[in-house]
């Protein structure tokens, strides 16, 4: 188990809860060293159908943890130490992206501070419920960088362009009242253990719809936020014929009249190569 989060599963739902409350959550050497690994496994078993991301203590994740950077912080002195650092940034990005690319929707319950790469995280998951003592910050440009791990590549997609523009240029805080009014957030609750309610709420309903469904859903309303909509009705006909299950159809209707919660076969699990 990892140092920077607990992960249990009850059933077709998943909990991983960050653990490191006294440290408001921030994203140390175990956060980067589990956390793909263990959203990859979730993936590839099939098992899990929604995944609620929640953090202990007063704030849900204040982004990397400062120790990252005593020690061996990557150079940029000479073109070799460009070349490397590269890699760095597609693996810490390839870290939080694997939410977005996974098969099952991802869940942020949010209290506190969600800044820095704990606003990248949130914004690379499917739906977000905060407390309303929740803040929201593009944390690096009040650091000296640029935000480089998804924010400024998502957010722009979930709230309006200008926006996303003020968080990145003016490193404000966003309320959890104005993300709300903006899209940013999809409800909000009175406290931390009300977010996370309506997150479990959220995931015990997606888990009684159809696998297939969901992540058809899912793969198709991610392509189409890149591409044209004609492409991505094309992108739509082979999802559709590649998913396509009358045997899903027959057990939601069957379900539906007899007033019954559907029992759908989970996915096939991801094979996996020995090594």
């Amino acid at each position: 188990m990892s140092n920077a989060f607990d992960l249990t599963l009850t059933g077709p739902v998943a909990h991983l809860r960050f653990t490191r409350g006294t440290k408001s959550n921030a994203m140390g050497h175990g956060f980067w060293s589990d956390f793909l690994p263990a959203i990859m496994e979730l993936d590839r078993a099939g098992e899990t159908r929604a995944l609620v991301i929640s953090g202990e203590g007063k704030n849900f994740c204040s982004g990397m943890d400062i120790s990252l950077f005593m020690g061996d912080t990557p150079q940029t002195v000479t073109a070799e130490d460009r070349e490397a650092f590269v890699h760095v940034v597609r693996t810490m990005q390839a870290t939080i992206s694997v939410l977005e690319e996974a098969r099952f929707p991802v869940i942020a319950a949010i209290q506190g501070a969600c800044i820095g790469a704990g606003f990248d995280l949130a914004t690379a998951c499917d739906l977000r419920y905060a407390s309303q003592d929740a803040q929201f910050r593009i944390e690096e440009t009040n650091i000296g960088m640029m935000a480089d791990l998804g924010v400024l590549q998502r957010l722009p997609h979930l709230v309006p362009e200008g926006v996303a523009r003020e968080m990145a240029y003016l490193g404000r805080t966003v309320s959890a009242e104005r993300a709300e009014r903006f899209g940013l957030v999809n409800e909000m609750a009175e406290d931390a253990e009300g977010a996370l309610q309506l997150a479990f709420d959220a995931a015990e309903r997606i888990a009684a719809r159809a696998p297939l469904a969901v992540a058809g859903s899912k793969a198709s309303i991610t392509y189409a936020r890149s591409h044209s909509t004609r492409d991505s009705l094309d992108h739509a006909c082979l999802i559709q014929s590649t998913l396509w299950n009358p045997a899903d159809i027959m057990t939601a209707f069957a379900a539906r009249t007899q007033d019954k919660t559907p029992d759908f076969k989970s996915l096939s699990p991801v094979i996996r190569f020995p090594k």
